[in-house]
């Protein structure tokens, strides 16, 4: 499987964290992560609940006519396990929308590099 993690595009500062909404520019970004995603023949689009990184999955679902899934696993605090479990029997390639720092600690256990993700960056791994 290969799994395209994407870090939520950018936003906007609040409380309860939970529902804080992307940016005008994070939505724009969403947008364009989405299109250039819709190459890349994706089966399923993963999303933590929190609001931003739903609306970054609906950008990206959106591009290639998919539906977001929504998985409680991909919640901060997501662990590789975690990301493995969401991604599983979805397809052979899903992206899965989280946060950091989870997302970096699991490409690190993943590939055993760094990855630093910006608001709305993406990585690729084969599982």
């Amino acid at each position: 499987m290969r799994l395209i993690v994407v870090r939520h595009a950018e936003a906007a500062p609040g409380d309860p964290d939970e529902l804080r909404v992307l940016t005008a520019q994070g939505r724009v970004d969403a947008a364009a992560l989405g299109e250039r995603l819709a190459g890349e023949g994706l089966d399923a689009v993963v999303t933590s609940p929190l609001l931003r990184a739903r609306e970054t999955a609906d950008a990206i679902a959106a591009a290639s006519a998919l539906a977001v899934e929504t998985d409680e696993r991909l919640a901060p605090g997501a662990t590789v396990d975690d990301l493995r479990a969401a991604a599983e029997g979805r397809g052979e390639t899903v992206a899965v929308v989280g946060h950091q720092p989870d997302l970096g600690l699991a490409m690190l256990a993943l590939t055993g590099a760094e990855h630093a993700f910006a608001p709305g960056g993406t990585a690729v791994v084969e599982l």
